[in-house]
């Protein structure tokens, strides 16, 4: 059994934060905030990537990645939201909801695996640096970064159909600011225990398999770097390592939250604010912690200001990335 009619054809009201109609306006310039920032940061995140030679390196083709998905995953939300928080209707066709809960679940879930993938890198140049040149080899890293593309749009596949199967009545008003899994399984008018486990399962293998396998390379990354005798040489590895971790725990926890609680403790107003922190503040954060925290990002940031890097730089090169070693990517 499939949707109503009736949603069909008036789409969905997305009550959002219509109950604090005080917040409105502050919530509308929150929102542009940070999606002006997550363009500009993921944006000259590609830019450098691509431009600067110093960062043809696995860590930095994997950031790029991870820069492209946070743009593309703020996009298919935030402009939809800015449009509901500023004008009275507060509406979303059938059509959009549909394309807005593919698109943001196989994002969502293709992050899930990048950063585990992004961790097996650091394992293999901290503590395999001897075999890395051959290890992460440009196929190897194009095929991981595939893996991950794909896996996410498989896990969107499942959740999305098993979810817009769900018979919703006449009942078209979503309580929630986006088209997301938990909040559309409220609007259901038949037992939603199948989907719930469905939820559960997918969102195990996602959510906690790739943190798992994370925590287990860092312990392994942890061992090998307090061993390196060179001060200096510690602090750039524990630098670069701790730039990734950061990442991983802003985003795997709000998410965490979201997916695996029980159904009936969920609080629809507290994850609101949830979602809204996980959807327009956390691709924001990536590049200013890999920013902040990386020397080779901010020597090429200081040559992109400077005029020193241009497009004709990288003209003329193979395809693919030039692979330094180690130390130095980190």
């Amino acid at each position: 059994m499939g949707w109503t009619n009736t949603s069909l054809l008036k789409g969905f009201i997305l009550l959002g934060f219509s109950d604090h109609p005080q917040l409105e306006s502050v919530l509308f310039i929150f929102v542009l905030f940070f999606y002006l920032l997550t363009i500009v940061g993921n944006f000259t995140i590609i830019i450098l990537s691509y431009l600067d030679s110093s960062l043809h390196t696995p860590m930095y083709f994997f950031l790029s990645n991870l820069s492209l998905l946070d743009l593309c995953f703020t996009t298919s939300l935030a402009p939809q939201t800015l449009v509901n928080l500023r004008g009275p209707e507060k509406t979303i066709t059938y059509g959009g909801c549909v394309v807005q809960l593919y698109i943001s679940l196989a994002l969502g879930s293709t992050e899930c695996i990048l950063l585990a993938v992004m961790a097996l890198d650091r394992y293999v140049a901290v503590c395999k640096p001897l075999h890395y040149v051959v290890i992460m080899n440009p196929r190897v890293c194009q095929q991981l970064a595939s893996l991950s593309w794909l896996s996410g749009l498989a896990n969107s596949l499942i959740h999305a159909t098993f979810t817009l199967q769900l018979p919703l009545c006449d009942n078209h008003r979503l309580d929630h600011f986006i088209c997301e899994v938990p909040a559309l399984l409220k609007l259901a008018c038949v037992d939603t225990t199948v989907n719930e486990l469905v939820l559960f399962i997918v969102s195990t293998l996602f959510l906690i398999f790739p943190p798992t396998l994370i925590l287990i390379s860092y312990g392994f990354i942890t061992q090998a770097v307090l061993r390196i005798k060179s001060v200096e040489a510690r602090h750039k590895a524990f630098s670069t390592c701790s730039s990734h971790l950061t990442v991983v725990v802003i985003f795997y926890g709000t998410i965490i939250y979201m997916y695996l609680q029980p159904r009936d403790s969920y609080a629809q107003d507290q994850g609101k604010f949830i979602s809204l922190f996980y959807t327009m503040v956390t691709p924001t954060l990536n590049p200013i912690i890999y920013t902040l925290r990386n020397k080779n990002v901010k020597e090429a940031l200081k040559k992109l200001f400077s005029g020193k890097l241009h497009l004709t730089d990288v003209r003329g090169k193979e395809s693919g990335y030039e692979l330094e070693s180690p130390s130095a990517s980190t």
